[in-house]
């Protein structure tokens, strides 16, 4: 793991020639057409740089890739977490990748790969994350300097549009992950109103990628569907069946936390905050209480509402973050899985429980849609039912064979899930961008020397 920080006032000290490649298929394209193209004066500063280098610009196949993330380690989540694995595989492929995202001081975990820290501030109201308003100089220096033949963007932020606006002028192809459910969040914060808003710049943000990444069938198609761009690809998710394993339950640990022996424990894994469905598992747990049904709400997790949800669930074990071994006995030792979530584009969390021999208890949202087999290993449940979010954990509380059969067709459902497969198919997936961009932008230069006119 190696972070840098990168100052406004100076560049960054990295070895390696400067180099760029210079869009030069874009402006013959704009003068068949009768168009001047226009420069900004970025654009004219970095062309200029780029003439100044010791290698010329080329159109080399090799697999380069600069990520960018809006929160890469300082918060743990399902989505850094993905990304870190994937860095850390393009590195023991011997593929070059490079990572820009804002930092903190406290990260949540140390970062896998090269991790260029971005300038940022507070996000209003989610201190805990951070926004960087662009991509400052040094920033875009950087990038040049590390030659990237390919940009990955994980969030359509700020930060993200600038780096798609940098991939334009650097001639380089740029993708996208679709890793959450933006469009959902507003809400919970009561700024639905600003939904045709914010669906019209995700349009314009991932119709100008190449490529972007679902991670799964049911997440393409409400892409789709809100017509946020055609040109998509599956880049699934996988699980550590070695970690998450059901061979990792613990009666002496339940005994610890005051379970009682009759009671069924209904674990929730996620951060703690509004958009993942809190009070639907409060007022399940309200549900399963007034019909007498023995059970225990395991919250695994922390965040902005953990303090709201104690005083609304006294009686809940609130655990706080857990990783690893101590995260893997948690699953494995609840009863039931409740994910609520409908803000998810995948349940990784889901996914996990069902390693680690859970039935799922599930919103029917794109999450856990794709993962939850209705009576075979969980429940897909309407979002805002709490009467069926009730029914289904009784008929789970109740009958401890439906449970054990449900977890064991869980497990094994999560054998198609291989991390390496999964990473494998997202280069392809690079290596097919690529091919084209370059086929195209070679033939592109063969014929830039043909006779322009020039009308209007």
């Amino acid at each position: 793991m190696l972070q840098l920080r990168v100052a406004f006032a100076m560049k960054p000290r990295l070895k390696g020639r400067q180099t760029v490649l210079t869009n030069l298929s874009e402006w013959h394209r704009m003068l068949q057409a009768g168009k001047m193209p226009v420069l900004e004066m970025d654009d004219l500063k970095e062309r200029h740089e780029a003439s100044q280098t010791s290698e010329p610009a080329s159109f080399s196949p090799n697999l380069r890739v600069a990520v960018f993330s809006g929160n890469y380690n300082y918060v743990r989540d399902g989505a850094n977490m993905t990304l870190n694995r994937l860095v850390a595989y393009l590195e023991r492929q011997g593929i070059a990748v490079r990572v820009y995202s804002p930092t903190t001081d406290t990260p949540a975990f140390e970062p896998a790969g090269t991790l260029i820290s971005v300038p940022s501030i507070p996000v209003p109201r989610r201190r805990e994350y951070r926004i960087a308003l662009g991509m400052p100089r040094a920033i875009r220096e950087d990038l040049i300097r590390f030659r990237p033949t390919l940009v990955h963007l994980s969030a359509p932020d700020l930060l993200g549009r600038a780096a798609l606006k940098q991939a334009r002028r650097m001639g380089i192809p740029a993708v996208a992950s679709f890793h959450t459910r933006f469009d959902t969040y507003l809400k919970y914060y009561g700024l639905d109103w600003l939904q045709p808003v914010l669906l019209r710049y995700l349009r314009s943000f991932y119709r100008q990628c190449v490529q972007t990444y679902a991670p799964s069938t049911c997440t393409a198609d409400s892409i789709q569907a809100e017509g946020l761009t055609d040109n998509i690809r599956i880049w699934s998710r996988g699980v550590d069946r070695r970690q998450y394993h059901p061979g990792r339950r613990d009666w002496g640990w339940r005994q610890s936390l005051g379970i009682a022996p009759d009671e069924a424990v209904l674990v929730f894994v996620g951060r703690l905050v509004l958009e993942k469905g809190l009070d639907v598992l409060a007022d399940l747990s309200d549900a399963l209480t007034r019909r007498g049904l023995p059970h225990k709400v395991l919250i695994v997790g922390d965040g902005p509402e953990r303090q709201p949800m104690q005083q609304r669930l006294p009686n809940a074990i609130f655990t706080g973050f857990l990783s690893g071994d101590d995260l893997a006995r948690a699953y494995a030792s609840a009863d039931i899985f409740i994910n609520p979530s409908t803000t998810e584009a995948f349940g990784n969390v889901t996914l996990e429980a069902m390693a680690s021999g859970l039935p799922c208890l599930c919103a029917d949202a794109t999450g856990s849609r794709s993962l939850v087999v209705p009576g075979e290993n969980g429940y897909l449940v309407s979002p805002t039912s709490i009467e069926e979010y009730a029914n289904r954990a009784a008929a789970l509380i109740t009958d401890p064979n439906l449970r054990r059969h449900m977890g064991a067709t869980g497990r094994k459902l999560s054998a198609r899930y291989d991390w390496d497969a999964v990473m494998e198919s997202l280069v392809g997936h690079y290596r097919e961008v690529l091919a084209q961009h370059f086929a195209t932008s070679a033939q592109n230069t063969r014929h830039a020397g043909a006779p322009v006119q020039i009308s209007g």
